[in-house]
């Protein structure tokens, strides 16, 4: 505080205030620079800028001349870093190491004038250089706890599991192991482990977490803005007991691990937020591996325009849905957004008068105003047998998760005959190829004619970071490229991806969709009665003036 007040970044008074006013008690572990944050004071220096932790990190690197680090949790190896000292000692002096390499140790520090610390580190280093760099201390302080709790999680685990993979050399003896194998999941370590994992996935903005495992070690992986992000490798003994421990959670069967087996959980955020996860289990040659679909609370209460959609998506979308009867499809491949939509889209539609059904494969979201069915399989309810039983059910809207085959396609063409709006979703790269797409399953096109309203195609792609992006001039050659064979306006600026703190580097923060819309219109349909050529069909819908998927991401 008083080097702030000699370079009269403060006032005498609020020196004053903050000097004598005692903390509170959730307060008495705060770093100084926390506390000064918290009064959101104005900086003179800078225009009357508030003093917060970013601006109080930054001057107190360069008050310290060290280098300003930005910490990256997905970036550190926790299983390097946490035995470079022990947690008294990076408690004690404010330290978190963050990078270990042959060379050269990274460690941070929140009380950069203090570094008696330094010289007892280096014998432990002995040829290693120790490099001191600045973190901010909140998260320096934040991570520190998180890294060694998980470190001391792993390590009682693998007291408690003697197991190893190390001698499996085929598909056969991994069978036999997993027989054999008895990992507590129930143990402390491995429930805090899980805990961890969980958590970390939400802080991130996660969309899928991986865990697979490896001969030695099991490799765990976030999926961040459509991007994979390498996280942590757990050994393969704990791997396969929180393997377990999720598989308990989901209400699996714990002894199979032959057979792949789908489940979902529910757990609470560390905000107080509901979320649910899909689990869905593979085996492969070094055990099962996990993939959990984490499903985004908010995802039915986002407005279209949340979604992406501009003002002339929206119109031609309502267009489409406000019809009585008829099939609606969406199209995209796995992982596009179709479900988000079509969930958007059927909770605008459920109004009190309404009755809506859906039947997937699984059910991704719970929503109570929705009638939801799941496929069976091992009982013969497949898509078909849940359209026709769901057909008795008085539905004035039903959603089918996917038409898959001509069975369930002549199903949804009975039920939009008969009076029931229709929404479902085909796998194919454009909405002209849903119509083919149809076709070759074995629907006549004076059927498709008949019942099918429109498509709407949809990517995810990701957004350039607000914090960031960065304007740059309009490459007018470029832009006729990418654009071509239309003929638009180019924009008067355009950015490009920066990296910053916020977008841990990347220069993307979140994604969002570009929608290609194609109404089966009068011209259309002839188009399609005459020949059911995808060229044929392409061409009227673009004269009909739909927007290719390029062109919309184009011009967003």
């Amino acid at each position: 505080m008083r080097e702030l007040l000699e370079e009269g970044r403060v006032t005498q008074e609020d020196y004053n205030v903050i000097s004598t006013t005692p903390r509170e008690k959730n307060e008495l572990g705060w770093h100084p620079a926390q506390v000064v944050a918290k009064y959101q004071l104005a900086d003179p220096q800078r225009g009357d800028k508030l003093i917060d932790m970013e601006f109080l990190t930054e001057w107190l690197a360069h008050r310290a001349r060290l280098p300003l680090y930005h910490l990256d949790p997905l970036k550190v190896k926790v299983d390097q870093v946490t035995t470079v000292m022990s947690y008294a000692f990076a408690e004690r002096h404010g330290l978190l190491c963050v990078e270990v390499s042959r060379d050269q140790v990274v460690v941070a520090c929140d009380q950069p004038f203090h570094r008696e610390w330094q010289e007892h580190l280096k014998q432990v280093l002995r040829d290693r250089e120790l490099k001191v760099v600045f973190v901010d201390p909140e998260a320096l302080r934040r991570y520190r706890i998180e890294f060694y709790n998980l470190s001391r999680s792993i390590a009682g685990a693998r007291d408690n599991t003697g197991q190893s993979l190390s001698g499996v050399t085929n598909f056969e003896q991994l069978l036999e192991l997993g027989g054999k194998d008895k990992v507590d999941a129930d143990d402390q370590h491995v429930v805090a482990i899980v805990d961890w994992i969980l958590q970390y996935a939400f802080a991130q903005r996660a969309s899928d977490i991986h865990l697979e495992p490896r001969r030695e070690t099991g490799k765990m992986r976030f999926r961040i803005d459509g991007v994979l992000h390498d996280v942590y490798e757990l050994p393969a003994t704990i791997m396969a007991a929180v393997t377990a421990r999720l598989k308990i959670l989901s209400r699996l069967n714990v002894a199979e691990k032959r057979k792949p087996q789908d489940g979902r959980l529910k757990t609470i955020s560390s905000e107080g937020d509901e979320i649910e996860l899909r689990i869905s289990t593979l085996p492969t040659v070094f055990g099962e591996k996990m993939v959990m679909r984490i499903f985004d609370p908010d995802v039915l209460v986002r407005s279209f325009d949340q979604l992406g959609f501009t003002k002339e998506d929206y119109d031609a979308w309502h267009r489409m849905t406000r019809n009585t009867h008829g099939i609606i499809f969406v199209t995209g491949p796995t992982g596009s957004g179709k479900t988000t939509t079509l969930y958007s889209t059927l909770k605008q539609l459920s109004t009190p008068e309404v009755n809506v059904c859906t039947i997937e494969d699984p059910i991704e979201m719970i929503e109570p105003s929705f009638n939801q069915m799941q496929v069976q399989a091992n009982i013969e309810v497949g898509f078909a047998e849940g359209v026709k039983a769901l057909l008795r059910q008085d539905p004035d809207i039903i959603m089918i998760g996917e038409i898959r085959d001509l069975k369930t396609a002549e199903m949804a063409v009975q039920a939009a005959l008969t009076g029931h709006l229709v929404l479902s979703t085909l796998h194919t790269n454009d909405a002209p190829s849903s119509v083919t797409r149809l076709i070759d399953l074995g629907v006549p096109p004076y059927l498709i004619t008949a019942t099918v309203i429109g498509v709407m195609a949809q990517r995810l792609v990701r957004t350039l970071c607000p914090h960031c992006k960065e304007d740059v001039p309009v490459d007018e050659t470029a832009w006729q490229e990418l654009v071509r064979p239309f003929k638009l306006k180019a924009p008067e600026k355009v950015c490009r991806p920066v990296g910053c703190l916020e977008c841990r580097g990347t220069g993307y923060l979140g994604r969002m969709g570009v929608y290609e819309t194609m109404p089966l219109n009068a011209p259309l349909k002839s188009a399609i009665n005459r020949s059911g050529d995808l060229e044929t069909i392409t061409r009227q819908a673009l004269k009909n003036g739909m927007k290719p998927l390029r062109i919309s991401g184009a011009q967003k």
